[in-house]
């Protein structure tokens, strides 16, 4: 394996020999990389960490760190990574909680930019792009396929339905519709059905119609959201990715923004 002589790497660390450790990392007891991982330069491995493969951490990064969390007592809790993601430089991504299951988990094939910020307990989904400055707070879900604008933060316990779009410099203190086109141009809202990233993704016209007839009454109508969704559930058996945003709906703790 190529390991830079700078590195400090714990003897009961898994490393693959396929794996690359840039100068002035650092990687702890308990981490396991998978194969063809690269540390580009001074980055920091610690806590429970699992990683899979391909992954590409670049520099400053710290991954699997203690929560920044006052009820933390360092109790044992980690960190999963799933294959095939690139973590830009100085993004933190803390390990879990006791009290929030123990384990922060990403997913795969992820862009992580810049700075961006992964609280304790947070689940990243599959295909999802944070921006530079992103910072989540503990325990947010971010759903398949999502992405988040520059410097927007996320309250705790938020979520993040897939294939939603939140733009640059927007607070999240509730859960963001997925497929949504989410922006603060002067307070937050749910603007749009996110159209052009439906389509990116391979949406075809039929689901992309029931969609958009779907967020006509979320957000266009008089309606209520219980009376929305009363409206939607009325019109028949609904195509499955309308059936998804109701029951997102329905499941939301904090309410969503509309």
């Amino acid at each position: 394996m190529s390991i830079h002589p700078t590195a400090i790497v714990a003897a009961t660390a898994s490393i693959p020999q396929s794996c690359k450790v840039g100068p002035y990392c650092t990687i702890g007891p308990d981490v396991e990389l998978g194969e063809d991982c690269e540390l580009v330069s001074h980055v920091v491995l610690d806590g429970k960490t699992r990683m899979g493969a391909r992954n590409r951490v670049y520099s400053f990064a710290c991954l699997g760190v203690a929560p920044q969390d006052l009820k933390y007592r360092g109790e044992a809790s980690g960190l999963e990574v799933g294959d095939d993601n690139t973590i830009r430089e100085c993004v933190t991504i803390s390990r879990g909680t006791k009290g929030g299951g123990g384990t922060t988990r990403v997913g795969s094939h992820c862009l992580i930019m810049a700075y961006t910020h992964i609280g304790h307990d947070s689940t990243i989904g599959n295909h999802c792009i944070l921006a530079n400055g992103a910072t989540l707070a503990g325990h947010v879900t971010v759903e398949d396929h999502a992405s988040v604008g520059a410097l927007c933060p996320v309250h705790q316990y938020c979520s993040i339905g897939k294939y939603a779009y939140v733009g640059g410099g927007t607070t999240i203190t509730q859960d963001v519709l997925p497929y949504s086109l989410t922006s603060a141009k002067r307070e937050t809202h749910a603007y749009s059905l996110n159209r052009i990233g439906l389509e990116r993704s391979g949406f075809n016209p039929q689901q992309l119609r029931a969609l958009q007839h779907a967020y006509r009454v979320l957000l266009a109508s008089r309606l209520n959201t219980t009376q929305a969704l009363e409206r939607l559930r009325a019109e028949g058996e609904p195509e499955e990715c309308v059936a998804y945003l109701v029951a997102f709906i329905e499941r939301s703790q904090r309410g969503v923004i509309k």
